[in-house]
């Protein structure tokens, strides 16, 4: 799925905590927001390097996660001065937990993959192998992509106003961009990739460059 799309689950989740505990810090302060939007996207750090692998722990960051949530609950209670910086981090890791799965109901791990060739969604370190994409979404940019963005957009639109607003706003229009850019862009790339000498080629991933040459 698009990137906007996993930094607005997590500021789904960051709104759904401050709707349920306004008098918390994630009810009162941005920066539990800008954590869960951080960490929807963290996972995809990787694109350049191993993507879908070297960031995406399905597994370990929903464990790592749950941990985070103990702690901020406990936190809240007993040392409340240490309350927003736990609900951030367990916000953070709660919405890389989620990128880290959703990207197995998408499409799979290729230039094309409105095609359906790939078999790896997202790999999971504790099973060691690839989990197979479901294609609840095609493919990242899908429309249907694009429907689920807006969902997670529409609570914090409800909620928030100002910048938090604005910012998923935007969010949302950079989606609706991608998705009518999205398979024009490959073939953009095709043409960049087939003008590029085999020196710079062999240095590309090779995802993107494996349905070109």
């Amino acid at each position: 799925m698009m990137a906007t799309t996993h930094a607005l689950a997590g500021v789904a989740l960051a709104t759904l905590l401050g709707v349920l505990f306004p008098e918390s810090a994630a009810g009162t302060s941005v920066i539990p927001i800008a954590a869960a939007a951080l960490g929807g996207l963290f996972p995809d750090f990787d694109l350049y390097a191993g993507h879908r692998r070297t960031l995406h722990f399905p597994v370990y960051f929903s464990v790592a996660a749950a941990a985070a949530v103990f702690v901020a609950v406990a936190a809240t209670a007993f040392v409340p001065a240490a309350a927003l910086i736990v609900i951030s981090v367990a916000l953070f890791l709660s919405a890389a937990a989620v990128h880290s799965g959703m990207d197995a109901l998408g499409g799979g791990l290729e230039l094309k993959p409105w095609l359906g060739n790939s078999e790896r969604a997202v790999y999971s370190h504790y099973h060691r192998r690839w989990l197979r994409p479901r294609r609840w979404v095609r493919y990242d940019g899908a429309p249907e992509d694009l429907l689920v963005a807006v969902a997670f957009a529409l609570p914090a639109i409800a909620v928030y106003d100002g910048s938090v607003q604005t910012g998923v706003l935007a969010a949302v229009g950079i989606s609706a961009v991608y998705v009518l850019l999205r398979k024009p862009m490959v073939i953009v790339t095709q043409v960049i990739v087939d003008a590029l000498p085999a020196s710079v080629v062999t240095r590309l991933p090779a995802r993107f460059v494996e349905d070109f040459r």
